[in-house]
C-alpha cells in the first residue's frame, strides 16, 4: 500500500522558479518544498592606499641612463648640455626623480641613482604617489565570506521570516579592522576590483575602516530536493537563480547532524518526504514497466498475425525494422550474444546483478573484439536504493575483468556503474534493436533448465528509441556527477572515466566545451583519443566541425608542457585516422594549422609540407573480419590453378 502525498509546502513566489528547476535537472529530481527568508550581511566602508607605479617619460629614461651608463657622473647642467636641452626641464625632472627617491640629493646635482632607482630603472617604471580610494566590504555569513565593492550595496526593507531565527548563523568577520593587511590585499584582489595587482607593481599598502557598520538585508530561497537516483533528500540555497554551494552543503551538514529541522525550517514533515520518497522512486520504476508492457501488446499482435496467415518469424528474422520478436529461454542467450557481436559503435546494458559464471573469458573476449572495432559499453547495475544494501554485488574481480578491456589507445572501452533501483533487463545497440525482458543477461546464462524466461528482441524505432533515453539519461547524470567531483578535486581518473562515457554516448563535442571550461588542458590528449575511437567505428564523422575546433586548440599550448610528447603522439594519430577517412579533411585541418605543428614539433622538421605528414601518419587500421558463408573461401593460388585448367 502506497503513501498518499501531501501537497508540497512550496512558497507560491517560488512555484514558477521550481518548475525550472525540475525540467532543467537531470532525470529523477523533484523539489519536495521550498521558502524564502531573510539574512543579514554587514557592510562598512574602507579607505585603501594605493601604490601604483608608472612608466618613465623619455626625459626621465636619458637622465637615469646617464646615470648608469656614463663613464663620469654628469650633473645636471652637464647633462642639459649634452641633451640640447633647457637646464630648468632637467632639474625640474631630475628633483621629481629625487622626491621619488630614485636619485640622491647631492651638493652639485649630480645624477647618482639609488639602489631603489637602479631597480625602478630595470622595471621600466617609477612610484606615482599614493593615491586614496573608498571601497566596501561586504561579510556574508551565510557563506562565510568576505569580499569588497566598488560602490555600496542599497539597504532594502524585506518582509520575510529571518533565517537566523532558525539557524545559528556565525560571522567570522565581526571585527574588520583585526585583519592583517596581506589577507585585506587576497580578498580585495579576489573581488576583481582591480586595485590590487601586484604582477603590474599595484598595490595596497594600508587600509582604514569606517567605525559603524550598516546591515543589508539579502533574501534567499531554501529547497528541499529529492534525487530519485542517488536516493538522497538534499538541500539547496539559492539568490534568486543563482545556486549559493557553500551554503547549501553547509545547510546539509547541519541537517546531517539534526541541527536543522525540516519540519520547523520548511513545514517538511518526515511523512511527506516519505510518501514523495515512495511515489517517485515506483513512478521511475513503473515508466519501465509501462514500455515493456507497450512491447508486449505489439509481439502479441505480431503474434496473431502470423497465426492468421501462417507464417513463422525466426529470431533471425528480428533485424527487420519495425519488429517484436518473443525469444524464449534458450533462444535467448544465442540471441543475445549475437546482437552483441553486430554491434558497430555502442552497447548499453542494464542488468540487476553481474555474476562470474556469466562474465566469464568468452565473454570478456566478446567485448575486447567489439572495442578494437571502435564499440563502446556501458553497463549499468544494481537492484537496491542505496549501493550498500546489495545482497548480490558485482564481484570485484569481475569489475576489474570489465574495466579492464581497453581501446587500441589504451582507454577503458567498457564503463561499469552502480546505478542501483531498478528491476530493469535491457540491451540497446547502435540505438537499433532494444532487448528486454525477464532475462538477466549478465548473472544467468540460459545453458541450465528452461525457467520460463522471455524476452522482446524489438526493432521498432520509437520503442528502440525510447528504451535508449531511459538508459542514456541514466549514464549521462553518472558521468556528469562524476565530472564534477573530477573538476573539483582535479582527479585525472574520474575525469577519464567521464569522457569515455560521454563519447560512449555521442558526445564528444560536449566533452570538449566541459574541457575549455573547466580549463583542464591536461586531459586534452585523452579527448583526442576518445575520439579515434569513434572515428574507428566512424560513427564520428572526419569533418565533424567540433574536430576542427579541437585541432585549433594545439594553439595553447607549450613545448615546455610536461605532457607534450603525449600531445605529440596522440595528435599525429588522431590526423592519421582523419586522413583514413578523408584524406582532403585531414589536409585542410594541416594547412590551417601548418605553424603550430612545425612549432610544437608535431610536425618534426623532415616533414617538409602535410603531404608529408599524411604519407607518415595516414596508417589504415586493420579491416574487420568479414563474414563467410558456410564454404571456405578459395585462396588465391587455388583460384589460379583452377581457371588454369
Amino acid at each position: 500500500m502506497f503513501l498518499v502525498s501531501s501537497p508540497k509546502p512550496i512558497d507560491p513566489q517560488l512555484q514558477e522558479l521550481v518548475q525550472q528547476i525540475e525540467k532543467q535537472s537531470p532525470a529523477g529530481i523533484s523539489v519536495l518544498a521550498g521558502r524564502q527568508f531573510r539574512y543579514c550581511l554587514k557592510q562598512i566602508s574602507v579607505e585603501v592606499t594605493i601604490s601604483e607605479p608608472r612608466k618613465f617619460n623619455i626625459l626621465e629614461e636619458f637622465i637615469l641612463r646617464a646615470g648608469i651608463e656614463s663613464e663620469w657622473t654628469p650633473t645636471e647642467n652637464e647633462l642639459a648640455v649634452a641633451l640640447g636641452l633647457d637646464p630648468v626641464f632637467v632639474e625640474n625632472t631630475a628633483n621629481t626623480l629625487r622626491s621619488l627617491e630614485t636619485l640622491a640629493w647631492t651638493p652639485d646635482a649630480k645624477i647618482i641613482l639609488t639602489p631603489q632607482g637602479r631597480q625602478f630603472y630595470e622595471e621600466g617604471s617609477v612610484p606615482q604617489p599614493p593615491q586614496k580610494k573608498q571601497i566596501y566590504a561586504i561579510a556574508d555569513p551565510l557563506q562565510e565570506n568576505l569580499f569588497f565593492l566598488s560602490s555600496p550595496l542599497e539597504g532594502v526593507q524585506i518582509d520575510l521570516p529571518i533565517l537566523e531565527d532558525f539557524i545559528a548563523i556565525e560571522n567570522h568577520y565581526q571585527d574588520f579592522n583585526e585583519l592583517y593587511i596581506e589577507e585585506l590585499q587576497r580578498i580585495i584582489q579576489a573581488s576583481s576590483l582591480g586595485l590590487h595587482v601586484p604582477e603590474d607593481g599595484k598595490i595596497i599598502t594600508a587600509a582604514s575602516f569606517t567605525s559603524e557598520s550598516q546591515a543589508i538585508w539579502q533574501s534567499v530561497s531554501i529547497f528541499v530536493i529529492f534525487d530519485a537516483l542517488e536516493d538522497a533528500v538534499k538541500l539547496q540555497v539559492r539568490r534568486g537563480k543563482e545556486i549559493l554551494h557553500y551554503a547549501s552543503d553547509l545547510l546539509d551538514i547541519l541537517q546531517t547532524e539534526g541541527k536543522v529541522s525540516l519540519q520547523t525550517l520548511l513545514y517538511l514533515s518526515d511523512e511527506t518526504i516519505a510518501a514523495e520518497r515512495e511515489q517517485l522512486l515506483n513512478q521511475r520504476n513503473k515508466e519501465v514497466e509501462d514500455r515493456i508492457k507497450k512491447i508486449e501488446q505489439q509481439a502479441i499482435e505480431t503474434v496473431k498475425e502470423l497465426r492468421e496467415t501462417g507464417e513463422q518469424v525466426s529470431p533471425k528474422g528480428s533485424e527487420e525494422k519495425d519488429q517484436v520478436v518473443l525469444l524464449r529461454d534458450s533462444q535467448i542467450r544465442q540471441s543475445f550474444l549475437e546482437t552483441l557481436r553486430g554491434g558497430k559503435h555502442q552497447i548499453l546494458i542494464y542488468s540487476p546483478w553481474v555474476s562470474k559464471e556469466v562474465v566469464d573469458n568468452e565473454f570478456i573476449q566478446l567485448l575486447q573484439n567489439l572495442a578494437n572495432r571502435g564499440v563502446w559499453i556501458l553497463i549499468g547495475h544494481g537492484i537496491s536504493r542505496r549501493q550498500q544494501d546489495e545482497t548480490r554485488p558485482i564481484p570485484p574481480q569481475v569489475e576489474q575483468k570489465l574495466r579492464e578491456i581497453k581501446t587500441r589507445e589504451g582507454l577503458s572501452a567498457v564503463q561499469v556503474f552502480w546505478l542501483g533501483n531498478s528491476h530493469a533487463k535491457e540491451v540497446v545497440v547502435d540505438r537499433n534493436i532494444h532487448l528486454c525482458g525477464s532475462h538477466n543477461w549478465l548473472s544467468y546464462r540460459g545453458d541450465k533448465l528452461p525457467r520460463g524466461e522471455t524476452v522482446y528482441q524489438v526493432t521498432a524505432t520509437d520503442k528502440v528509441e525510447a528504451a535508449y533515453e531511459f538508459l542514456a539519461v541514466r549514464f549521462k547524470d553518472y558521468a556528469r556527477e562524476l565530472w564534477e567531483s573530477a573538476v573539483k578535486n582535479r582527479d585525472t581518473n574520474l575525469a577519464e572515466t567521464s569522457l569515455c562515457t560521454w563519447g560512449a554516448l555521442g558526445m564528444e563535442e560536449m566533452a570538449l566545451s566541459e574541457l575549455q571550461l573547466a580549463n583542464w588542458l591536461e586531459l586534452y590528449p585523452v579527448w583526442l583519443n576518445v575520439v579515434r575511437q569513434g572515428l574507428r567505428s566512424k560513427k564520428i564523422s572526419p569533418d565533424s566541425a567540433y574536430l576542427a575546433t579541437a585541432v585549433s586548440m594545439v594553439s595553447q599550448f607549450s613545448v615546455d608542457d610536461s605532457n607534450i610528447e603525449l600531445l605529440r603522439s596522440n595528435l599525429r594519430q588522431l590526423i592519421g585516422a582523419i586522413a583514413t577517412l578523408n584524406r582532403h579533411q585531414a589536409l585542410k585541418l594541416l594547412n590551417e594549422h601548418w605553424s603550430q605543428f612545425r612549432r610544437l614539433n608535431i610536425a618534426d622538421s623532415a616533414l617538409v609540407k602535410p603531404d608529408d605528414f599524411l604519407s607518415k601518419y595516414a596508417v589504415k587500421e586493420p579491416d574487420r573480419p568479414q563474414k563467410t558463408s558456410g564454404k571456405p573461401r578459395n585462396s588465391p593460388a587455388v583460384a589460379n590453378r583452377k581457371v588454369a585448367n
